[in-house]
Order: structure tokens, then C-alpha cells, then sequence
């Protein structure tokens, strides 16, 4: 989101139970499109930080996502990459980046 969006918009990744360290097949994976993220550090989501955002993006996470009065819920249902290998990683990747520029689009009418 934050390649495609630039200034337009701000992305913030949490999750509600986030990995110690990346997937090294997600960190390749998206080397591949240009997008380094080697250096990213899986976050929790917080009410602080969720209290920040205007859409709140789930993959799949079912009853753990909170629910904020006032936010855009879209629910992304994909298979968890975590653990898994550089092929199934760059088929989520290519997934979540449809759902993304699909978002953007709705976000940003005027493009970004």
C-alpha cells in the first residue's frame, strides 16, 4: 500500500498475533517487485494505533479483530503465508496487491 499510495495515504502493518521476525520468502518476494521491506519488524496492533485509521484492512483474522465504531472494515480472506515457501508467498503477494490497488482506487478517485 505504501509503494502504490506514496503520499496519498498512511499505512500502518499490525497484526493480532504477529511473528517475531519476517518470513524470509515474504522479504524476497516482494524484492522482486521492488519493495524492500528486510527491515520491517512485525507489530501488534494497538487501540492507539487503530483509534489513527480510517480503514481497517483483515486477512482472515476472524473474531480477534476489534471492532471501532466509525471505521471502514474490509476483510481480505487469504492463506497465511507465515512459514510457507517463496511460491506460495509471491501468490498471496500478487493477491494482496489486486485487493490493494482495487483499495486505492476507492481511497484516492483522483489516482495517486
Amino acid at each position: 500500500m505504501r509503494h502504490f499510495g506514496g503520499d496519498q495515504v498512511r499505512v500502518f502493518s499490525a497484526g493480532s498475533a504477529p511473528a517475531r521476525q519476517l518470513n524470509p520468502a515474504a522479504v524476497e518476494a516482494m524484492a522482486e517487485e521492488g519493495i524492500d521491506i528486510a527491515a520491517a519488524q512485525p507489530l501488534h496492533w494497538t487501540e492507539a494505533l487503530l483509534q489513527e485509521v480510517e480503514v481497517v484492512v483483515s486477512m482472515g483474522c476472524g473474531d480477534v479483530c476489534p471492532v471501532y465504531p466509525g471505521k471502514r472494515y474490509v476483510d481480505w480472506p487469504l492463506d497465511d503465508p507465515a512459514g510457507r515457501g517463496l511460491e506460495m508467498v509471491r501468490k498471496v503477494r500478487d493477491q494482496i496487491k489486486t485487493h490493494v490497488l482495487v483499495l486505492l482506487d476507492e481511497l484516492c478517485p483522483e489516482g495517486v
